[in-house]
């Protein structure tokens, strides 16, 4: 009984240890703050869990697994919600997550560009966009400046 605690043990902790490292490749290979809190988060969670019940299982019905009860339980919740600031203390200081759409020139996978036309720069799809000079209003100035700078 004891081998397959520890076999029951040693796998939910081998999970735990795949999901950590599972987000951080997440972390290192998604483009935006915002997919890398996703992904951070997610496997943050699920990762200290399966580790926790690891501990849990190994340690048997005493203190110690009701303690790494409650520091999971506290986890599960906290987790989350620190990514949730995280993510929305971005957003407002005007960070922008980048769409599928920024990323296909606003389409969703057909007409990409090959690896020759990303080489030269070009988007796919799109023709070279001019420019047309600005109009200025006929008879109105522009607003003055105040003196003193920012407010």
């Amino acid at each position: 009984m004891e081998q397959v605690i520890d076999i029951l043990s040693g796998l939910c902790i081998a999970a735990g240890i795949v999901a950590l490292i599972t987000g951080s490749l997440g972390l290192i290979r998604l483009p935006d703050l915002f997919s890398r809190t996703h992904a951070v988060g997610m496997m943050d969670t699920a990762g200290v869990g399966f580790i926790i019940l690891g501990l849990i299982i190994h340690e048997g019905f005493t203190l110690v697994s009701v303690k790494l009860a409650l520091v999971g339980i506290f986890l599960f919740f906290t987790s989350p919600i620190a990514t949730h600031a995280v993510a929305q203390v971005a957003y407002r200081a005007g960070l922008k997550p980048i769409l599928e759409e920024d990323r296909t020139g606003g389409r969703s996978g057909a007409g990409q560009a090959g690896p020759k036309a990303r080489a030269a720069g070009k988007a796919p799809g799109k023709a070279a966009a001019k420019k047309a000079p600005a109009k200025k209003a006929a008879g109105k100035k522009a607003p003055a400046k105040k003196a003193g700078g920012k407010r």
